[in-house]
Order: C-alpha cells, then structure tokens, then sequence
C-alpha cells in the first residue's frame, strides 16, 4: 500500500501567512508529464475537487489529485525559504533523478 505524501507545519503555516483557507483555497500538488527529466510538479492554489486527497491541518488544507497520488507516494511537501526564493518543495523518494531547478523529476 502507498503511504500518502506528508506536509510539514512550515508548508501549512504558510498556507496560514498567505491566508489561503480565508479565500477557500488550498495548495494543490500535482505531477504532470513534461519538464527536463519526464514528469513535473505542479504546484499553485486552487479549490478542491471530487477525488482529491484532502491533507488538512488547523484549517489549511493541500490537495493531491487521484491521478498524482501514486508518483508522491510517500513524499514529503514543505516550504522551503532560502536565498535563492521562498517556494514549497517536494522531497520525493519515488524520483530517481531530478533536474536543477527542482521542479522536474523522472521514475
């Protein structure tokens, strides 16, 4: 059986700073095919739909679709602030390789 992804406080709490939930949205994380090493990620605000995952902590809430789900088995979604940008990012232990920007990954 697939364990679901995991979102760390750092990721809900910026749902929290970026008051989200107050505008009915949450952080959707979907995998898509394309980018430089197969597959991407997809990240940006939307609503929830039908057959999303629902992982939900003091109101915030992040959304995995059905289809993404087995490719962020496992994963782990956080919020990263670094020099470089503050952006969410995605540990996934189902990439076997990934490109520089972070965003692209391959299986």
């Amino acid at each position: 059986m697939n364990l679901p992804p995991k979102v760390t406080d750092r990721a809900f709490a910026r749902l929290s700073e970026i008051g989200a939930s107050e505008q009915g949205q949450a952080l959707r994380v979907a995998v898509e095919g394309g980018g430089c090493s197969g597959f991407q990620y997809e990240i940006k605000l939307d609503a929830p739909a039908d057959d999303d995952l629902v992982l939900e902590k003091d109101g915030e809430r992040v959304l995995v679709d059905s289809v993404s789900l087995p490719f962020l088995a496992g994963a782990v979604i956080d919020f990263s602030d670094e020099l470089i940008g503050a952006r969410f990012v995605i540990e996934n232990p189902n990439a076997t390789s990934s490109c520089g920007c972070g965003t692209s990954f391959s299986m």
